[in-house]
């Protein structure tokens, strides 16, 4: 039995896709998921997407002192989250979180995001990402990273069924 890698899989649209159970931890006492908790699954998705990426956020983070002194490594933080609950997931579901690059910027991308359960969007999240150095000051997107993600929108732009709109920007 073929099952799904534990960092999720891009699809042929080129958007990244995320499976994962609802457990106990998830829900509140009547079995549904807490609203809080679909953001730390629209997380869980964005770092496997980085990771199929080939960026690991442990690495990227590692502060590093160059010659001249200046330290580098990065992080990301949620600038702004827009999200739209549309049903609830329950107890044991099995869902899955579609992320789609939205938007590229110097310092920043946006995503987003879509929980769903056999094919039923569930809750809708659109997030913009600040990339972030040790000292919590914005910085631009390491250009590995930015080039990756640039590739991985351009080809979710480029396949018939996106629905993602926005544009790359310098």
């Amino acid at each position: 039995m073929n099952e799904p890698m534990l960092s999720g899989w891009f699809a042929a649209d080129g958007s990244h896709r995320f499976p994962l159970r609802v457990y106990y931890e998830d829900t509140d006492a009547g079995g549904i998921v807490y609203h809080a908790n679909y953001l730390r699954f629209a997380e869980r998705a964005r770092s496997e997407m980085l990771t199929l990426l080939g960026f690991r956020q442990t690495e990227m983070a590692k502060s590093v002192t160059t010659e001249s002194g200046v330290v580098t490594g990065v992080s990301f933080a949620v600038r702004r989250a827009t999200i739209d609950f549309t049903a609830p997931a329950k107890l044991e579901d099995t869902l899955e979180v579609d992320t789609r690059i939205a938007d590229i910027r110097g310092a920043s991308f946006a995503v987003a995001q879509t929980i769903r359960r056999d094919g039923r969007t569930l809750v809708r999240a659109d997030l913009q990402l600040v990339t972030i150095n040790p000292a919590g000051r914005a910085v631009r997107l390491p250009e590995a990273v930015r080039a990756a993600m640039d590739a991985l929108h351009r080809r979710q732009l480029s396949h018939p069924d996106t629905t993602t709109t926005a544009q790359t920007r310098d």
